[in-house]
């Protein structure tokens, strides 16, 4: 099969469920989830159940030397068409570079899949080279916050499922940004949905994790983006009288972000939801919901004195200074702020 260099999660899975296979696949990268969702698809795409026990090999890392895995990987199938190598924790393999030259005379009937968790092959180096000329190397990169909701959707949607942007955007800030978990909480919620259920709705978010529909980052956020005292002080005070509804750190991060983003929208090229949109790399619905009435309702200069707001708050909030405010009374000072 041809090299791919920078090949995505998607193509991989593709390309595997066609049965157009690669003679290794090095995954590395800090997000675990996608690691471990390709390595267990690879194996269940490449060997039937009942060819796994002699035709696949899971090792680690931290107990196998380089020439121990060429070993393996120069075996012959037994009643199968390919053999698989499965190496965990590839990270713990202090002379992983000397699997280089085995992929200059590689074995074509072997799968070889290291998983490389929290760190990568330096692109300098000849392992990284050979494996881009005949293999896959694919980086599994954190995602970051404003990409969740748009995970949360793509997830629900392999599933059958539609899932409202509201819902998405709950079940995002309520996990954050660990994809096992995130996932796993998503399965819960599936499994406890109604049959015949097709769309996942921010009531039925707050049904199965209790996080209010009303009461969140995501609509103080959309109350601060209307400029809606009444409404945004209605959440603050809900925080204040459920502290385990609210952490001080995630709603700042979460507003430093929108806030962030409102600055940047500033810039666009035009200022139309699609063009914004496009600027920001978020999706038009974002920035109808909050974006664009946020643009109205503050002027540049505001919104550079929020976010220098917001991390003095941040400060605060973590004893900067020999300050003991609660995080309710900072958050109330700090939304009182923005909108006056």
């Amino acid at each position: 099969m041809a090299a791919k260099t920078g090949t995505t999660y998607e193509e991989i899975i593709r390309d595997v469920r066609a049965g157009n296979l690669s003679p290794i696949y090095y995954l590395m990268g800090e997000e675990d989830y996608y690691i471990d969702r390709l390595s267990d698809f690879i194996v269940d795409n490449v060997l039937r159940e009942e060819e796994r026990d002699f035709n696949l090999d899971v090792l680690y890392g931290s107990e196998v030397t380089a020439n121990q895995v060429i070993q393996y990987a120069q075996g012959l199938p037994m009643m199968a068409e390919h053999r698989v190598v499965l190496v965990r924790e590839a990270q713990g393999m202090n002379d992983r570079e000397l699997l280089a030259p085995y992929l200059a005379h590689y074995n074509p009937s072997t799968v070889l899949v290291m998983c490389h968790k929290h760190g990568k092959l330096d692109a300098r180096r000849e392992l990284a080279k050979e494996v881009k000329r005949v293999g896959v190397l694919f980086e599994s990169k954190r995602l970051a916050d404003y990409q969740l909701p748009g995970f949360v959707t793509s997830y629900f949607k392999r599933k059958g499922l539609d899932c409202e942007p509201a819902a998405a955007q709950m079940l995002a800030e309520h996990v954050g940004s660990d994809l096992n978990r995130l996932s796993s909480e998503m399965d819960k919620l599936l499994l406890a949905m109604p049959q015949g259920t097709m769309r996942v709705t921010p009531a039925l978010v707050e049904e199965q994790t209790g996080v209010s529909k009303e009461y969140n980052n995501f609509e103080l956020q959309n109350a601060l983006a209307a400029r809606d005292i009444l409404r945004a002080n209605r959440i603050v005070k809900y925080f204040n009288t459920n502290p385990k509804s609210f952490a001080l750190p995630l709603t700042l991060s979460s507003l430093f972000s929108f806030f962030t983003d409102l600055m940047l929208a500033y810039y666009a090229p035009a200022k139309d939801e699609s063009s914004v949109a496009n600027w920001l790399g978020k999706s038009t619905w974002q920035v109808r919901q909050a974006i664009i009435p946020a643009m109205r309702n503050y002027k540049a200069t505001k919104v550079m004195q929020i976010l220098s707001e917001i991390r003095q708050t941040d400060a605060k909030g973590k004893g900067v200074g020999g300050c003991r405010t609660a995080p309710g009374d900072l958050l109330c000072e700090l939304v009182f702020f923005i909108l006056h």
